[in-house]
């Protein structure tokens, strides 16, 4: 590059001060060259860090795009508009949003039974988030199969047979699935280095978990979080039980991942944006951008502001061909239902809040 471009940059040989350098009283300041080539060296500094910047969410776009996969997850079936009870049902727009959240601890090529199965519930206003526990032995309705556990839905006929249940049981409709599995949960917690999560009840590690968890708080790793989450034979009420810890965990995540401590690491950033989305299916409504919208329209919630629910249940029982069911409670069932199509779900008595 010639001398002249250089100078014309800012970089180009100091030259003698001239008077005009000089102030009336005598006193020296800064030759206009120097001056020009320190703004110009912040300008390239500015540049630089706006393009790293740029590089790097170009590069967790393409890491989510490279990693997420749409299937046809919704069902084409309309959702209800009558309740069992022959109850008129009016689904009335911006009222919130419906996410079902679908987890799978098959730990093989079968599809298996879901054992995650939360309904994720974002108001129009959104100052808070909801997410409702389906415990895997609710005895319900299934269409075409009769009746039988929920998870057994997903088994027959995948997220649209599980989706089209769950919207004629509680009369809503769902308006996205994500899809992930247990090895996705392990790795989001090992990319955030851990997290600390809330035990109601602790057990040993003789359960089906193989980790002792004592009651209170707890320091897990990825591996660790999985035992966590799986562990239901030593708890006190079996898979509701376990669907509480589950929520615990999902909250503890979120928590450690949207962190100072995270965000403001570009690598842990990466690293947990690349698990979370290795092994996450949604429906092909779910665009990157979509998603991206709603993160943003989510960014102020804190853990206060996320509330748990258990679908409504009467208590356990058994079926010759389900085997031990837990029995659904009619009424609390059709009250969940108008609280989430009313967006009133801040109103609805069965929630509880996780340290």
């Amino acid at each position: 590059m010639s001398g002249q471009n250089l100078d014309l940059l800012g970089f180009g040989d100091d030259r003698p001060e001239t008077p005009d350098d000089t102030r009336e009283d005598g006193a020296g300041r800064p030759p206009r060259r120097r001056l020009r080539r320190v703004l110009t060296v912040l300008g390239v500094l500015v540049l630089l860090v706006v393009l790293v910047v740029g590089g790097f969410v170009g590069y967790l776009g393409w890491r989510v795009s490279d990693n997420v996969t749409q299937a046809d997850l919704l069902p084409t079936v309309a959702p209800p508009t009558v309740a069992a009870d022959g109850t008129p049902i009016t689904i009335g727009p911006d009222k919130g949003t419906n996410f079902l959240l679908v987890g799978s601890d098959s730990r093989g090529a079968d599809r298996g039974r879901a054992d995650v199965i939360v309904l994720v519930h974002v108001p129009k206003d959104p100052q808070t988030i909801q997410m409702v526990h389906f415990p895997r032995d609710l005895f319900v309705s299934i269409p075409g199969h009769g009746k039988n556990k929920i998870n057994a839905a997903y088994a027959f006929g995948g997220e649209p047979l599980l989706v089209e249940t769950i919207q004629d049981l509680v009369g809503i409709k769902i308006d996205h699935v994500a899809r992930t599995d247990f090895e996705g949960f392990k790795g989001m917690t090992d990319a955030v280095g851990g997290v600390r999560v809330y035990a109601e009840e602790g057990n040993s590690a003789t359960g089906n978990g193989g980790l002792a968890i004592k009651k209170g708080w707890n320091e897990l790793n990825g591996e660790q979080a999985l035992a966590f989450v799986r562990e239901r034979y030593q708890l006190s009420e079996g898979d509701i039980s376990r669907g509480r810890r589950q929520m615990a965990f999902v909250k503890a995540l979120l928590l450690k991942a949207t962190s100072a401590e995270t965000v403001r690491n570009p690598l842990a950033i990466a690293r947990f944006t690349d698990a979370a989305t290795k092994n996450l299916v949604v429906d092909r409504g779910l665009s990157v951008g979509t998603m991206k919208d709603y993160a943003l329209e989510l960014r102020d919630i804190r853990g206060s502001d996320v509330v748990f629910a258990t679908a409504p249940f009467t208590g356990f029982g058994t079926d010759p061909t389900a085997g031990s069911i837990d029995i659904v409670d009619e009424k609390g069932m059709a009250l969940l239902g108008e609280a989430l199509r009313e967006d009133t779900m801040d109103d609805y008595l069965d929630v509880f809040v996780t340290p």
